[in-house]
């Protein structure tokens, strides 16, 4: 060990990564840290997709280093991820390939929570994780449209499984991938929720970091079923700030606990609404009621998403913000609500399977 770097050693490890939500010493991310040409080098492995963080975790660093008096000139930063399974219900064994099932819910209809899910599910992709979503909500899917895949159909080489239609980098499938679009299904709960169980078990998902799952909105029969049948590692609840979507979500947060599914934290979408003219910004649905949701309920406030036109535009029209509008502020809220869900995920407990080695009696 290098005794001269060993204070700024401490002093990264000291860094509060703001989507992890620890210091780089309590995720153990720390890999090496030398000088090489005059240069720092650090290596770092976070357990969060890291293709699009390094830059912003560089300039963090450097002026956290500097702060403490440690300036040593630009930074360099060998990033990698190492994303681990976690744990589900007790009741439940997690399914083979896929490490992370994140349910994503709301308390009502009408919050953005579809939005809010293919923006993570694509956030997660381009920052270099396996992701595949499901379109949980039978009776309303709208993934078909918003990821640009309408009227198309998956194939089933063997008649037994379904192939996941692909768009965006992320492997989807959907109800609406089998019907048509103009189909009612008229549907009592229990079929609702054998369809879903299997297009979950039926699918060929192959590998992936993440399975999002786009609930249905509610917190009814068919919510509940599916809570204590699919193998969650975490959900993620939206809202709007407004009182009578926060006492919706409330209610998603406290089923969630009842099922004994760790609630990730809170989203606030349609938080503050930038015009498309002069950009202004107004919160039209009142500010800080998510805030004060996630403080009440111990949880944590993962984003506070925009209100606007082109949000809504570009879903329609097949192209998520975070794919269409790269490095715009919309796009950026989405990305960084996206880490805090994965840093979130990261401080779970890991998934027990892996934890222990399997015995074998002949």
């Amino acid at each position: 060990m290098n005794d001269s770097l060993e204070p700024i050693r401490q002093a990264i490890g000291a860094y509060h990564d703001p989507y992890l939500g620890q210091t780089l010493a309590e995720a153990r991310a720390v890999r090496g840290l030398e000088r090489r040409d005059g240069r720092l080098r650090l290596a770092l492995e976070l357990g969060i997709p890291v293709g699009d963080y390094a830059d912003e975790l560089r300039a963090g660093l450097e002026a956290h280093l500097a702060a403490a008096g440690l300036g040593a000139g630009p930074l360099e930063i060998a990033l990698s991820a190492a994303i681990t399974a976690h744990g589900v219900q007790r009741n439940l064994k997690p399914m083979p390939g896929i490490s992370n099932i994140v349910a994503v819910a709301s308390g009502k209809g009408g919050v953005g929570k579809s939005t809010v899910a293919v923006n993570l599910a694509v956030a997660w992709a381009a920052a270099g994780a396996r992701v595949g979503l499901l379109d949980a909500d039978i009776y309303g899917p709208s993934q078909p449209l918003m990821l640009g895949l309408s009227g198309q159909h998956p194939a089933s080489p063997d008649g037994k499984h379904i192939e996941p239609l692909v768009a965006h980098g992320v492997k989807a499938m959907s109800i609406g991938f089998l019907v048509e679009p103009d189909q009612a299904l008229a549907w009592r709960g229990p079929m609702v929720t054998s369809a879903l169980t299997q297009l979950l078990s039926d699918t060929s998902w192959g590998e992936l970091d993440y399975l999002v799952v786009d609930m249905p909105p509610g917190t009814g029969d068919i919510q509940l079923t599916l809570s204590q049948r699919v193998p969650v590692s975490g959900a993620v609840v939206v809202t709007t700030p407004q009182d009578i979507a926060l006492a919706d979500a409330e209610r998603g947060v406290a089923m969630f606990e009842k099922v004994s599914v760790p609630v990730l934290g809170i989203v606030e979408n349609m938080s503050v609404h930038i015009c498309s003219h002069c950009g202004h910004a107004e919160h039209l649905f009142g500010a800080g009621g998510g805030a004060r949701l996630a403080a009440g309920r111990g949880i944590e406030l993962l984003g506070e998403l925009p209100l606007e036109a082109a949000i809504r535009a570009e879903a329609d029209g097949g192209q998520p913000s975070v794919a269409s509008a790269p490095g715009t502020p919309r796009a950026l809220a989405y990305q960084r609500m996206a880490r805090r869900v994965a840093g979130a995920l990261a401080r779970q407990r890991r998934d027990s399977s892996q934890l222990f080695p399997k015995i074998v009696i002949e």
